[in-house]
């Protein structure tokens, strides 16, 4: 029906044109005005199938689950300091080093019409954000014809998937030595087939981020508790800065590339490495990613508690490398400007040498603090990012070519 109604509003562009060079200039307006309708008309249809389609999801989940669909009557009443962002979440543990969220758990079916399991936790539509409680990502309809998204059909409020995830391999990093980065070994726990991505295509065209968490072969490797009973899924979020402030717990799900597979604990899933665009970052740009920055060579002694990066990671059996992210979702602002997206494109960032030598080396704290210590010269890219124009969003600092799907939870403010 989208296309449908796009099709015409080009034929009618072009109608326009075709009476200016013939000198039909009395039906300019009417033609101009019958092209914009068409497109409002496939706005409207797009909302309208995607919040029917919410509601057939909502329908069955509630029906299979025994527990109220959401809304903002059935909505967990969380502390306001707790600041969560994702509405439909159910539970959530700030413990420092054991944080973990519980979300509302889908059913739906593998290739071979076996039932999976799996959580939503974006849309690309912000009605249907509002009405599942999940985060509205308006930069993930650019996925839509692109080979790093996953179209789907639906019957009964069952979404029937074209990709699946084998999560019986077994997870495996052994830090380097005498440098622990890079790891000697890494293995992802979990990968994704040739047709799998989290970024589901629903018939109506809205985008879902939705990440299988269990099947036949086994559970992610982020999955703490899971009931299928009761339909609920509980998983490990990380901790990372974001505006000065730490504790900007957020979830990774799948991952482009295999070795950040591992180190975030994500699936590996190849196919979001189709996702457009590495490198671009603001909202005009027709780019599903937004950049964000890990750090490679931070403190790796946890004693100082300035630790943080890849390194110190490694070095302490797995713990949160602790990244720095430029904001949070903005769920109430339906405006084009809205630039949220779960698809981070990471732009790793090192400590240079001269600034280990004069230890200055600390903790990275936002955006801004980022910045100023690129502007000093005491932080570059990281050696690993390939060579390539800089995204002067981020520091002018480039693209390490790899795509975290990582939806933000929450920001609690803690003593």
């Amino acid at each position: 029906m989208r296309q449908v109604a796009s099709n015409r509003a080009i034929g009618l562009y072009y109608g326009y044109l075709i009476s200016i060079r013939t000198g039909e200039f009395v039906a300019m307006k009417r033609i101009i005005a019958l092209a914009f309708a068409c497109m409002g008309t496939a706005n409207v249809a797009l909302a309208q199938a995607g919040i029917s389609e919410a509601g057939s999801l909502m329908a069955t989940a509630s029906k299979e689950s025994g527990r109220q669909p959401y809304s903002a009557k059935t909505a967990v009443r969380f502390k306001p300091s707790d600041n969560v962002y994702l509405k439909s979440l159910l539970a959530i543990n700030f413990t420092p080093g054991k944080a973990t969220a519980t979300l509302p758990l889908y059913r739906g079916l593998c290739p071979k019409g076996k039932s999976v399991y799996y959580i939503i936790t974006e849309a690309s539509d912000y009605d249907v954000a509002k009405k599942m409680g999940v985060n509205f990502a308006p930069k993930m309809k650019h996925v839509v014809g692109t080979q790093g998204a996953q179209e789907v059909t639906m019957d009964n409020g069952v979404v029937q998937f074209k990709g699946d995830v084998d999560f019986s391999p077994v997870y495996k990093v052994v830090p380097g030595s005498p440098n622990p980065f890079p790891p000697k070994e890494a293995k992802p726990g979990a990968v994704g087939d040739a047709q799998w991505s989290s970024m589901v295509v629903m018939p109506s065209g809205v985008v879902l981020n939705v990440q299988m968490v269990q099947n036949g072969t086994g559970g992610h490797d982020r999955l703490v508790a899971v009931d299928l009973q009761k339909r609920t899924a509980t998983l490990s979020i990380l901790d990372g800065f974001q505006g000065g402030r730490q504790y900007f717990y957020h979830l990774v799900t799948d991952v482009s590339a295999d070795l950040p597979s591992v180190l975030e604990k994500g699936v590996f899933t190849p196919r979001l490495a189709a996702i457009p665009e590495l490198g671009k970052s603001t909202p005009s740009d027709t780019s599903a990613l937004l950049g964000f920055s890990p750090v490679l060579n931070g403190i790796s002694d946890v004693r100082t508690g300035q630790h943080q990066g890849f390194v110190a990671s490694l070095s302490n059996g797995g713990i949160d490398p602790i990244n720095i992210f430029p904001f949070p979702p903005s769920n109430n602002d339906a405006s084009s400007s809205n630039n949220y997206s779960p698809l981070w494109d990471a732009h790793v960032s090192m400590w240079t040498e001269d600034a280990i030598k004069n230890k200055k080396v600390r903790r990275i704290l936002s955006f801004e603090d980022l910045d100023g210590l690129v502007a000093e010269g005491l932080v570059t890219s990281a050696f690993i990012n390939p060579q390539g124009p800089g995204n002067p969003w981020l520091s002018g600092l480039r693209p390490t070519r790899a795509i975290i799907n990582c939806p933000v939870i929450a920001h609690p403010v803690r003593p």
